[in-house]
């Protein structure tokens, strides 16, 4: 009987898969489910029937195969059982079995060890360090995340894992106290690495990425973003060297220009994603050629790129299309007209997400383009796109009724008829309509009804999850409890600036708390409900709805057609806030926005 360490204890036991074809739990986990629980095999009957081979056998031999018939599965079945395990208790005792046991579940204790807390990571670089032990632990991690204590770690911490020359993901988000030093002390002798997460080490220089490129020829993944120190030099290199290369993320690298990204181009065929965020050096010529040559490319993110014109996409080979690009964000490229969101759905037409918030010269024009992708758009942010009107936005949703997310963030044109054609989207679940100042309750009444499924299927439950409606100063009390009423699984709700709610001290007690880097102003009309807040407001809201509003009036004007004046309303609130019409970007951070191209106008 093998013993087993007791600081097996704190080992991770993941089960996700590891990338390494020598790796012995690979057979197991590879595939999302197991070979032998999706395709019945007559022979799995046999398995515990004697052969001729066996009653030849020595008489020692056959009492162990007939007293302990599971020792005959081979290894991949009993790493395809052991991998089922959740609890790193049960995979230890596994361990205590037999040495077969041992050998097939010590890999799955010990390839991503559980490193969330300082005690765990001692235990874990104990067990390194010794040389006396069981098994090689050293060369058993295959991954590592310190981020989970970034704040502690530093060169010498991760001095012990230097002989872990089997790692395959190192995850080192935060560590802001390591440098060059460190990291390349784990990369040396590296040839398995395949991602290297270094986010926010914003000492880390040339010296570490030509590391990389000289130890990792197999990586497949690099995030560096914030890393400011990082220039062309090593990035070619890395290039030139790490075909394999699938994902890159440069987000915020200040001195990467168009040099380095066209080598990725030329010398990487099998990009999938790239993210140059906020790389306000690269210009056309770099995405041109990040399309034109990455024919598997798949997510695209250039936001904030504000040298990118027309020309990057009008210049794309013609008569080819990319049918593998799906994510494309051009946050915030201020130069982009019409003719180039022509360009890209003609070349692109399976494109799912779609992000052009504040690409401000764009008109109805590129929405009608747009309509084009049918079926295949999932997501469409549009926020600041200031020209776009009711026409436009109802085309699009009788064109693509998959929309699951869409944002019409200060889209100031807007009115009540676009948010009735967008309430009738049977999957959709998060709507921002951040300074739509025209919508009524006529919409929000519109949004909480349920919508009817193709086909004429019966009425659906609203599947609403997160609306965003701050600074829409038109609403009502009423109307909003009408959405909260009938929106059971909104989770999110931000209403700041509405003056129903942010002067109520009552309701505003539902409400969490407005970040600390928030002005004054900004903190006097927030009003942001999420999680349980939501259901606290709701049910509030339901236990005496007669004494928080007038039941006897109305909760719009019958008057179809004609306009309501709210100029004064408007001044009054730019007035109180402190912002004005050109304020976008304070309207998005009151409302408790990130920027973030995954998440609507003024979500956190």
């Amino acid at each position: 009987m093998v013993r087993s360490r007791p600081d097996m204890l704190e080992i991770s036991t993941s089960t996700s898969a590891s990338s390494s074809s020598s790796s012995p739990e690979r057979a197991a986990y590879d595939d999302d489910t197991d070979f032998f629980t999706t395709q019945r095999n007559d022979s799995e009957s046999s398995i515990g029937v004697a052969s001729l081979r066996d009653m030849t056998m020595s008489p020692s031999r056959e009492r162990e195969y007939r007293l302990s018939p599971i020792s005959r599965l081979p290894p991949e079945l009993l790493i395809g059982v052991f991998t089922k395990l959740s609890s790193s208790m049960d995979l230890r005792s596994c361990m205590l079995v037999s040495k077969t046991w041992s050998r097939n579940s010590v890999d799955l204790l010990w390839h991503r060890p559980l490193c969330n807390t300082w005690q765990n990571l001692e235990s874990v670089i104990k067990s390194i360090r010794e040389t006396g032990g069981y098994y090689p632990y050293h060369a058993l991690v295959k991954r590592l995340n310190l981020s989970n204590l970034n704040d502690r770690v530093n060169n010498g911490t991760v001095k012990p894992f230097m002989h872990c020359n089997r790692i395959e993901r190192l995850t080192l988000t935060g560590c802001v106290q390591l440098t060059d030093k460190g990291v390349c002390s784990l990369i040396y002798g590296s040839r398995s690495l395949l991602a290297l997460d270094i986010t926010g080490l914003d000492s880390i220089t040339d010296h570490t990425l030509r590391a990389v490129s000289e130890n990792c020829g197999r990586l497949q993944g690099l995030n560096i973003t914030d890393c400011s120190k990082v220039t062309d030099d090593s990035l070619v290199e890395v290039a030139e060297h790490c075909h394999f290369l699938k994902r890159l993320k440069l987000n915020n690298c200040s001195l990467v220009t168009d040099e380095s990204i066209i080598a990725v181009a030329h010398h990487c065929p099998y990009m999938l994603e790239i993210d140059l965020h906020n790389c306000r050096q690269v210009s056309n010529v770099s995405i041109t050629a990040l399309i034109s040559r990455g024919r598997q490319l798949r997510e695209l993110r250039v936001g904030h790129c504000h040298l990118l014109t027309d020309a990057a996409f009008l210049d794309l080979p013609k008569n080819l299309t990319f049918e593998s690009l799906r994510i494309l964000d051009l946050t915030a490229c201020h130069h982009l007209h019409d003719e180039a969101v022509e360009r890209i759905i003609e070349t692109s037409p399976r494109l799912r997400n779609l992000v052009l918030a504040k690409c401000k010269e764009i008109t109805d024009r590129s929405v009608m383009a747009i309509t084009k992708l049918g079926k295949n758009l999932h997501y469409i942010h549009l926020g600041h796109c200031a020209q776009i009107t009711d026409t436009a936005v109802v085309q699009l949703v009788k064109m693509c009724n998959r929309i699951r997310y869409i944002d019409l963030a200060c889209c100031h044109r807007l009115t009540d008829t676009s948010v009735k054609q967008l309430a009738t989207l049977p999957k959709l679940r998060r709507i921002g309509l951040v300074k739509c100042q025209s919508i009524t309750d006529r919409s929000i009444l519109a949004l909480a009804k349920a919508t009817v499924e193709p086909r004429q299927k019966p009425l659906t439950q609203s599947l609403l999850e997160r609306v965003h409606l701050s600074y829409c100063i038109n609403l009502t009390l009423q109307g909003i409890h009408a959405l909260l009423n009938q929106c059971p699984k909104l989770t999110h709700l931000s209403l700041t600036g509405v003056q129903a709610f942010y002067l109520r001290e009552d309701l505003i007690s539902f409400c969490r708390e407005a970040p600390p880097e928030f002005t004054e102003h900004q903190r006097h009309v927030f009003c942001v409900f999420s999680g349980e807040g939501v259901n606290r407001l709701r049910n509030y809201l339901n236990e005496s709805p007669e004494t928080l509003y007038d039941t006897e009036g109305t909760m719009y004007d019958d008057r179809e057609g004609e306009d309501m004046d709210t100029d004064h309303q408007v001044a009054g609130l730019m007035h109180a806030t402190g912002l004005n019409d050109d304020d976008d970007d304070d309207m998005d951070e009151v409302d408790g926005g990130d920027g973030s191209q995954y998440e609507l106008e003024g979500e956190r």
